[in-house]
């Protein structure tokens, strides 16, 4: 088979984590994570914690180093960003092989964290934090 015609055969996901929605792909390969056409390391800025958040479900399932992923993120900083991706490998890892549902589901690595800002509300400061009251 052709470099062109195995790089055709991938898998997909979305994750998503606080406003940030990661495109993820994984190919046959190396091991190489790609991030918005960058390695990951340049992107995340080094930042080790990012590197492990996203490598732990391929570490979860023993996966490490069977697939090259590519990246698309957006919305978000850098840890919104990481947990987006590391959902969405999550995800395409079940596409590849459903048998990884069980590690993955013990990892806690599918569940969605909704968690996100709340909305400012009318006459507080925040979306709690109400003015300073005065008796006098």
């Amino acid at each position: 088979m052709s470099e062109a015609a195995s790089k055709e055969r991938f898998h997909y996901a979305v994750g998503r984590r606080k406003s940030s929605i990661a495109r993820v792909r994984l190919y046959p390969g190396e091991g190489k994570i790609t991030v918005n056409g960058k390695p990951s390391k340049e992107y995340f800025g080094g930042r080790e914690l990012h590197q492990l958040t996203m490598l732990a479900p391929m570490q979860a399932t023993g996966t490490t180093g069977q697939f090259d992923v590519v990246v698309s993120v957006v919305g978000g900083g850098t840890s919104g960003q990481a947990g987006a991706v590391r959902h969405g490998i999550s995800r395409a890892l079940i596409r590849f092989d459903e048998e990884l549902r069980d590690p993955l589901k013990k990892g806690q690595f599918l569940t969605r964290d909704s968690r996100e800002k709340e909305r400012k509300k009318v006459g507080l400061k925040r979306a709690r934090k109400a003015p300073q009251y005065t008796k006098r």
